[in-house]
């Protein structure tokens, strides 16, 4: 099978989009098939990664978005996958590329858009409050999949969270799970002497990983890192991650303690990190599933997480959902810090170990193969 992902927003610092192409470039190889990713950069590019052909199309800078590029060359794009030939397609994207799955289905192809985000959650976080009052946002989201759904031969969501927006609009959706590399990503990679950089003895570690912006909300972290300091409590917040309001989030942090990183791009220091750590902290309340939560988990640390996002549907019992408040995140982490150190690295890994990524890549294989299956019934009935 012939397999090409299409995406927007991807790039060095892009997080969870380009882990899960990559994951699932590199599952789908593995399992003997075809894949083909065209994503935005800087300038044209055509090279073979260990997750598939890899074709970049030179893109422009989103303004104030941190560096994120979007495709404007759709042209081009079409002119890419018709050389290509793909038996299905994949999408990440709900701005330039999103008319590709009409593309897509005028060729007879099936196409499946994954839903990495929610319109409605997009819009509330970035629209300024006195516009996000008046407007019918929930409709508007509600229009904008219906044009989606029309346009795909399946929606994919990776949580009931991010499905509800769908559901809602009394539209069809299918939920598959991201998942984790159990071996890199492990209690393993604890590091003694990488602790030892950003605390003392006696004081608790909270990672967040995280991009920097404004709908990620990192100043619960900060300032219920505030909160925990004037409780009297050792902990220091290490943020791993960059964006747009770094500089104001440094500000707000001035005199506590919280250090800044800045993007790791170290793979093997990121995951020290994450399994060095008592806690890690992912603020962000739109989150639709949250995969540094999830790599958390799997290196044996539990994650504090919004209430109002994906994330509690991910760590379950591995750690703690907190109302969108500096209180309740500074209550939350007490309660994840107070656990036996044993028992909370236990759960955490425990829990992840459910969520390999060779489930998601077979399920996305099903999908695809019944997709197929259907379009060859449609037209030599009775030959299945």
């Amino acid at each position: 099978m012939r397999i090409a992902h299409i995406a927007n927003f991807y790039g060095p610092t892009s997080g969870g989009l380009r882990t899960a192409m990559h994951a699932l470039g590199s599952g789908y190889l593995e399992r003997g098939h075809e894949v083909l990713l065209v994503v935005p950069g800087p300038a044209d590019a055509d090279e073979q990664t260990p997750y598939g052909r890899r074709i970049t199309v030179r893109s422009p800078l989103v303004p104030f978005s941190g560096g994120y590029r979007v495709i404007t060359r759709t042209r081009e794009v079409r002119g890419i996958l018709t050389g290509f030939a793909p038996d299905v397609l994949e999408v990440s994207d709900r701005t330039t590329l999103r008319s590709l799955g009409g593309w897509a289905s005028a060729r007879g192809i099936p196409s499946a858009f994954f839903a990495h985000e929610r319109a409605d959650g997009i819009l509330h976080a970035n629209l300024p409050s006195w516009l996000d009052e008046r407007l019918p946002v929930e409709s508007m989201a509600d229009w904008h999949n219906k044009g989606t759904r029309r346009r795909f031969t399946t929606v994919v969501c990776t949580t009931e969270y991010a499905r509800a927006e769908f559901t809602r609009a009394g539209l069809e959706s299918v939920k598959v799970p991201l998942g984790v590399d159990l071996d890199r990503f492990h209690p393993r990679n604890a590091n003694a002497e990488v602790r030892a950089r950003y605390v003392s003895a006696g004081e608790s570690l909270v990672l967040m990983a995280s991009r920097l912006s404004k709908e990620k909300h990192p100043e619960l972290a900060i300032e219920a890192v505030r909160l925990l300091t004037e409780r009297g409590r050792k902990v220091r917040l290490v943020s791993a991650g960059t964006g747009n309001i770094e500089t104001q989030m440094r500000v707000l942090a001035k005199g506590l303690p919280v250090t800044f990183l800045g993007f790791v791009t170290d793979a093997t220091l990121f995951a020290q990190l994450l399994a060095s750590a008592d806690a890690v902290v992912a603020p962000g309340p739109i989150e639709t599933f949250g995969l540094a939560a999830l790599e958390a988990l799997a290196s044996g640390t539990p994650a504090v997480v919004n209430a109002a996002s994906a994330l509690p549907e991910v760590v379950g019992d591995a750690g703690e959902a907190a109302g969108g408040t500096p209180e309740a995140f500074a209550d939350a982490l007490e309660a994840v810090l107070a656990r036996d150190a044993d028992e909370r690295r236990e759960a955490s890994r425990a829990r992840a170990e459910t969520m390999p990524w060779s489930a998601t890549v077979e399920r996305m294989l099903a999908l695809h193969h019944a997709s197929l299956s259907a379009i060859e019934e449609e037209r030599h009935p009775g030959r299945n």
